[in-house]
């Protein structure tokens, strides 16, 4: 299997950011898209952004997040009163910045407790962003009190999965239960590149 190039990776977002507006967001109204800033954060956000305005005639918006900005972020998300909101965090920021970044983004969405859906990209929900962001207090009790989704990959069925995310806490630690809502096909070339992607990547769970 070739190794998959960075402009492929680059069009890999747009064919999943055209699928998860078309299939996930498709009964949304409004929207906001909130990711790290990296080249392709940006393409996955700006592809479902552009299909979902198109498709729905909805509005969309998107917000950047460092260090520096979380609060100021998440207070201009609640202005704009989206009804969803996509976390796209993954792309090529090292994975523990990205996953410090979604925890404290995590936690200024759960200190607010705002009204809108909250949908987790997949490859932060793969590397464990969920699970290190349950550590925190306010972000367990968001979680255990509110529904959120999570698009995942089944690769050898070329299928990707939306489900809803339930939160247990068991006394010993928080567990993670997803009860799958809709698997989408996607096309051989999605499939191929989502592979070539994903296939060699320490994400075991992907090719359950």
């Amino acid at each position: 299997m070739a190794k998959i190039t960075f402009s492929e990776e680059i069009y890999l977002r747009a064919l999943t950011g055209k699928v998860v507006a078309e299939h996930i967001l498709d009964d949304y109204t409004k929207i906001a898209i909130i990711s790290i800033n990296n080249t392709i954060c940006a393409a996955i956000s700006a592809a479902t952004e552009a299909v979902f305005v198109s498709l729905t005639e909805g509005r969309a918006a998107h917000f950047f997040v460092d260090d520096s900005n979380v609060d100021q972020v998440i207070q201009q998300v609640i202005e704009f009163n989206p009804d969803g909101v996509v976390l796209m965090f993954g792309g090529e920021t090292p994975i523990e910045e990205t996953k410090n970044l979604f925890v404290k983004t995590m936690h200024a969405i759960a200190v607010k407790n705002p009204e809108f859906d909250v949908i987790l990209h997949v490859r932060i929900f793969a590397a464990g962003g969920l699970q290190e962001a349950l550590k925190d207090e306010a972000v367990e009790i968001y979680a255990e009190e509110n529904e959120m989704g999570v698009y995942t990959v089944d690769l050898d069925n070329s299928l990707l999965i939306f489900s809803s995310i339930h939160v247990d806490d068991d006394d010993y630690d928080d567990i993670i239960h997803l009860e799958k809502i809709l698997e989408i096909p996607v096309t051989a070339e999605h499939a191929d590149l989502l592979n070539r992607s994903l296939r060699n990547k320490t994400i075991a769970w992907v090719d359950a």
